[in-house]
C-alpha cells in the first residue's frame, strides 16, 4: 500500500481494528487510508487539519478516537469514522497548549502529552476537558524532551530526551510513587577524556517483560529493567542515528528505524532503513 501526503510524514498508527492507518505530517493534515486486498490509494482521505506541522498521533480503542499533537500547539480530538467538515476542521475536541506537542502517549484513559520547554500534561481521554488537564508537571529532564511512553501497567512514563538521559516517572500523586521517580545517563561515550552526549530519540515497552528499548543519535540501541534500574543488552551499533523504535505484541521481534535525524546539520549520510530483528528472552528479560 502507498499514499502520499505533500509534505514529509511524520507518524502513523493502526485504527479500526487495524483495518485502517492514519498518518499526519509537516502538511498539516491527518489523513486516513482504508486497507483492502487490492492496493488502491482510492480510499485515502483527511479526517482533520492542523495549523502547524502535525508531530504526533495516538489511537485510543477504548473510545475509538484518534488525537494528534501538533507545533501549532493544540491538541486535536478525531472520530476517524466520519468527516470533519468541508475543511477538515470539525474535530470532536481541541485543546490549547502551552507549548509545541513533540510527543504523546495513552494507557487506558490516560492521554500524556510531552511539550516544549520540558512541559507535560496528563488528561482523561473521557472527556478531554479543554480548560485544564488532569496532571500538569514537568519532566526531570533539563533539556528538550524527544519521545514519550507509558509503562505497561500503567502506573506511569517514560521520557526520553536530546541530553543522553531518560526518566521514569508516575501518575500517582502520592508521595509513595512520587518518590520512586528517577533519572539516569544513556547514549554517551567518552573518547581521549571527552564524554560525547546524544540525543535519546525513541522509547519501546517490551508488552510482556514491561522493560524497555532506548535508541539514540549514537546509532545504538538499548534495553533496560527500569525496575531493578539495569541496562540488559546493548545491539551492534547500526550505521546512523535510530529514529523510532516497536516491539510487536508478543515482543518477539523488534523494529528499528535508523534514519539521520540532521542533529548535525546537513552532510552526507547512510539512507534510511527499517531493520526488524529477532528478540532474544536474555535481552529484554529482567534478571533476578
Amino acid at each position: 500500500y502507498t499514499y502520499d501526503h505533500k509534505a514529509p510524514a511524520l507518524d502513523c498508527c493502526f485504527v479500526d481494528n487495524d483495518k485502517s492507518v492514519v498518518s499526519c505530517g509537516l502538511d498539516n493534515c491527518v489523513k486516513k487510508h482504508v486497507l483492502d486486498n487490492s492496493g488502491s490509494t482510492s480510499g485515502s482521505q483527511i479526517i482533520g487539519t492542523h495549523e502547524g506541522g502535525v508531530k504526533c498521533m495516538v489511537y485510543v480503542q477504548d473510545q475509538d478516537l484518534l488525537v494528534s499533537g501538533s507545533w501549532d500547539k493544540t491538541v486535536r480530538g478525531w472520530d476517524p469514522r466520519v468527516s470533519s467538515g468541508a475543511d477538515h476542521t470539525k474535530s470532536v475536541a481541541k485543546i490549547l497548549m502551552p507549548g509545541k506537542v513533540f510527543s504523546m502517549d495513552a494507557h487506558g484513559h490516560r492521554l500524556v502529552v510531552a511539550m516544549a520547554q520540558r512541559k507535560i500534561h496528563i488528561y482523561d481521554t473521557r472527556k478531554l476537558d479543554p480548560r485544564h488537564a488532569e496532571i500538569e508537571t514537568e519532566t526531570l529532564l533539563k533539556y528538550q524532551t524527544r519521545c514519550v511512553r507509558c509503562f505497561p501497567n500503567g502506573l506511569g512514563y517514560a521520557v526520553a530526551s536530546v541530553e543522553g538521559r531518560v526518566s521514569i516517572e508516575y501518575f500517582s500523586q502520592e508521595q509513595e510513587q512520587q518518590s520512586k521517580k528517577y533519572a539516569f545517563k544513556c547514549h554517551r561515550k567518552v573518547e581521549n577524556g571527552t564524554e560525547y552526549v546524544y540525543p535519546v530519540n525513541a522509547i519501546a515497552f517490551h508488552p510482556l517483560h514491561g522493560t524497555f528499548a532506548t535508541g539514540g543519535c549514537d546509532g545504538r540501541v538499548m534495553t533496560w529493567d527500569g525496575i531493578g534500574k539495569k541496562r540488559l543488552y546493548q545491539y551492534s551499533q547500526y550505521q546512523t542515528s535510530i529514529a523510532a523504535l516497536s516491539f510487536n505484541s508478543q515482543g518477539t521481534k523488534l523494529a528499528v528505524a535508523a534514519s539521520y535525524t540532521f542533529e548535525q546539520g546537513e552532510k552526507d549520510h547512510p539512507l534510511d532503513a527499517i531493520y526488524v530483528r529477532s528478540v532474544n528472552m536474555s535481552e529484554v528479560k529482567p534478571k533476578s
